[in-house]
């Protein structure tokens, strides 16, 4: 598994006001976690290829600990299933990260954050990578009545001698009833190994609040590019708890 697919499905990306992103869009915004306030996601996730299967489930942590500072940990736990072989299953690599929203849509019409984030060597010997790397993104947004466009991208930088890969996205969302958001999104990632594939996807989200503290998320959606290979089809599921 990449360590961009760990990081998919194991923590990416948060807000619980109505103009939602991040989860469960690969793609992230820049809205942090209202200050003090916290966000925590059970989730699960997966992606199928011609080779198998593979996904994660976990717990995703985020608290506001300051004006415009979100803080992150997640703890993802991974399985794979490739054709003819018996399911494996371990930890993955635990992700602690800090998003930054520098500049604000009410000031210069858009959206800015800055969320690095750190994955750490996986403790199972399997799954996971068994080096340290580092995701530096810049993610934007701009919101209008009921809609929320967002999108941007960065790089990893892979310890161990692994190669340097980017990804990017973009994403629009429509709240169309007071407890209903769907929205859609398309995204990139460069080849993450030496002679290895570029992938493209899109997917197709919804939320539904059921009340003020729980919350149900999901998406799903093809790949188009190299899509045997890297991604016939991913899903994302979640209960996100607001507090």
């Amino acid at each position: 598994m990449s360590l961009v697919r760990a990081a998919i499905v194991g923590a990416i990306f948060l807000t619980a006001t109505p103009a939602f992103a991040g989860p469960p869009y690969v793609t992230d915004d820049p809205e942090p976690t209202p200050y003090k306030e916290f966000e925590v996601y059970a989730f699960a996730a997966g992606t199928h290829t011609q080779a198998g299967n593979q996904g994660a489930t976990g717990i995703d942590f985020n608290y506001g600990g300051f004006e415009d500072v979100q803080l992150t940990a997640a703890l993802p736990l991974l399985y794979e299933k490739e054709r003819g072989a018996a399911a494996i299953g371990g930890i993955g690599n635990i992700e602690l990260a800090v998003k930054y929203r520098f500049l604000h849509q009410d000031e210069v019409g858009i959206d800015v954050a800055f969320f690095p984030r750190v994955f750490l060597p996986s403790a199972s010997h399997r799954l996971g990578e068994q080096h340290a790397s580092v995701l530096l993104p810049l993610w934007a947004a701009r919101e209008w009545d009921d809609w929320s466009a967002f999108g941007g991208g960065g790089c990893v930088l892979q310890g161990g001698g692994g190669k340097t890969f980017c990804l990017g996205g973009a994403g629009l969302t429509r709240q169309i009833l007071p407890a209903l958001q769907i929205g859609a999104e398309i995204y990139h990632e460069t080849a993450d190994t030496a002679g290895g594939d570029a992938s493209t996807g899109v997917g197709f989200g919804i939320r539904y609040d059921v009340n003020d503290t729980v919350h149900v998320i999901g998406s799903s959606g093809p790949g188009l590019e190299h899509a045997r290979q890297t991604n016939q089809y991913s899903w994302y599921t979640a209960i996100l708890f607001t507090f």
